[in-house]
C-alpha cells in the first residue's frame, strides 16, 4: 500500500513549536509517511541553529534548505535574495522527496518560497492559519498569496474560514479547526519553576515579564526607534525580571537584537536574553509571568490560555481576533508605559480564548489522511454570490 507522503516545512522555532504534535501524529499514522524540511532560521547560527531541537525531539530532517545568510547586511536586499535561495533549494528538495502533499503554516517569506515552488511542481498544499489579518507586516500579503496557492485550508476561527472562502476558495476545502498552538498548551508537559530557573540560570520572581519584539516590516518608524521606546518604558519597572527572546529573521531584526542585548548587559541579573526557549520551556515559563510584552502572534493566540494579559505593541498584529486580555498600544514610550500599567493592573483571571477548539490536531490529521488528492491542484474560483 502506498503511504501518503506528507512533507512538513518549518523555518522558525515558533512555527515548529506549533507543528510538533501534528508532526508526531503524522509520523505515528500507519497510512502516512512524514517528510521534514528544515529551512531559514533553523539553519542560522545567529538564530541558534534550532534544527537541533527538531532532531532532539526524534524527527529525521529529510532535507535542509539554506536561506539565511548570517554574514549579509540585514536589509530588504538580503531578505529578497533569501527567498530566491529558498526557491532553488525547495526545487532540489522536491526532486528528491516527491511529496504527495505539502503542509505549511502561516505567513513568513520562507513559506512564500515553498508555496511558489510547490505550485510549479503541481504539489498540493495544506495551509494552516490562513484568512488572518496582520496589517503591520508584509506577512499579511504573503499569507493571502499562500492561500491562493494552497488547496486545503485549516483556519483558526470561523471568521477566518469565511475570509478564506471570500478569497475564492471552495468551502468544502476550508476547515475551521482552531489553533494548534492553543491545543498544544493543554497537552504540554510543564516544567516546575525550579527546573525552569535552573535551566535558564535565571530567577523567576513574582513580578516577571516575557518579551519578544519582531520587526514591523511595513512601518515608517525604524525598528531601532521602536525597540528603544519599549526599553525606555521598561526602565519604569526596575522591580520586574524580564526574559527577552530573539526576534525572527525579518529585515532589521539584527538591530533589535543588538539594542536588547545592550539593555540586558546593563541590567544583568534582572534581565536575560535567549535565542529560543523551546516550546516546553516557553509554555512552562508563561505560567509564572505577570504578562507577555511585544508583538508576536503567540501573545495573541496562545498566551490567553494561561490566564495572563498580553501587551501587543504597534501594528504588526493589527486586525487579528484577540481575547479581552490582549491590551493594544502604540509605539511611543508614553503609550507603552500606559499599556504596561494596564497589563500589570489586569492580574490573573480566567480568559476565554477565541482560538481554542477541541480536537484540532485530530481534525487536521483526518483531512490530510483521507481527503482525495486527485484533481486537487486544478482549482475553481468560488464566487461568494453563487
Amino acid at each position: 500500500m502506498h503511504k501518503r507522503k506528507i512533507c512538513v516545512v518549518t523555518g522558525s522555532r515558533a512555527e515548529y513549536g506549533i507543528l510538533r504534535r501534528l508532526m508526531s501524529a503524522i509520523k505515528e499514522c500507519p497510512e502516512l509517511e512524514l517528510q521534514v524540511i528544515a529551512t531559514n532560521q533553523h539553519l542560522s547560527k545567529l538564530q541558534g541553529e534550532t534544527y537541533k531541537e527538531i532532531e532532539r525531539d526524534g524527527f529525521t530532517i529529510d532535507y535542509k534548505v539554506y536561506m539565511a545568510d548570517d554574514d549579509a547586511p540585514d536589509n530588504a536586499n538580503t531578505t529578497a535574495k533569501s527567498i530566491s535561495r529558498g526557491v532553488a533549494g525547495f526545487a532540489d528538495a522536491f526532486d528528491v522527496l516527491k511529496p504527495d502533499l505539502m503542509l505549511i503554516l502561516g505567513d513568513r517569506y520562507e513559506m512564500l518560497a515553498v508555496a511558489s515552488t510547490a505550485l510549479i511542481y503541481k504539489i498540493p498544499i495544506a495551509h494552516l492559519h490562513g484568512g488572518e489579518i496582520t496589517e503591520g507586516a508584509f506577512d499579511d500579503a504573503i499569507r493571502h498569496a499562500i492561500t491562493k496557492m494552497s488547496h486545503l485550508h485549516f483556519t483558526s476561527t470561523e471568521a477566518y474560514r469565511k475570509r478564506v472562502i471570500q478569497l475564492g476558495e471552495q468551502p468544502d476545502r476550508v476547515f475551521n479547526v482552531g489553533a494548534l498552538g492553543v491545543e498544544n498548551v493543554l497537552k504540554n508537559n510543564f516544567m516546575s519553576k525550579e527546573e525552569i530557573e535552573q535551566s535558564l540560570n535565571f530567577q523567576i520572581t513574582d513580578k516577571c515579564f516575557l518579551c519578544t519584539y519582531h520587526p514591523v516590516t511595513l512601518s515608517n518608524m525604524s525598528s531601532e526607534t521602536q525597540v528603544l521606546h519599549l526599553l525606555e518604558a521598561l526602565n519604569d519597572y526596575k522591580d520586574y525580571h524580564i526574559i527577552f527572546t530573539y526576534s525572527n529573521s525579518d529585515t532589521n531584526s539584527q538591530i533589535i537584537i543588538k539594542r536588547i542585548q545592550e539593555y540586558v548587559d546593563r541590567n544583568e541579573g534582572r534581565c536575560m536574553f535567549i535565542p529560543s526557549l523551546g516550546q516546553r520551556r516557553y509554555f512552562s515559563a508563561l505560567k509564572y509571568m505577570t504578562a507577555v510584552i511585544g508583538n508576536s502572534s503567540s501573545g495573541i493566540i496562545e498566551v490567553p490560555s494561561f490566564d495572563i494579559p498580553t501587551l501587543d505593541i504597534g501594528d504588526r498584529q493589527k486586525g487579528r481576533t484577540a481575547a479581552d486580555s490582549v491590551i493594544h498600544c502604540g509605539y511611543s514610550t508614553e503609550e507603552i508605559r500606559e499599556g504596561l500599567n494596564k497589563v500589570v493592573a489586569y492580574g490573573h483571571k480566567t480568559i476565554d480564548n477565541p482560538y481554542y477548539k477541541e480536537g484540532t490536531c485530530d481534525a487536521i490529521l483526518k483531512v490530510i489522511k483521507t481527503y482525495p488528492l486527485e484533481n486537487l491542484v486544478q482549482k475553481h474560483f468560488y464566487d461568494i454570490n453563487q
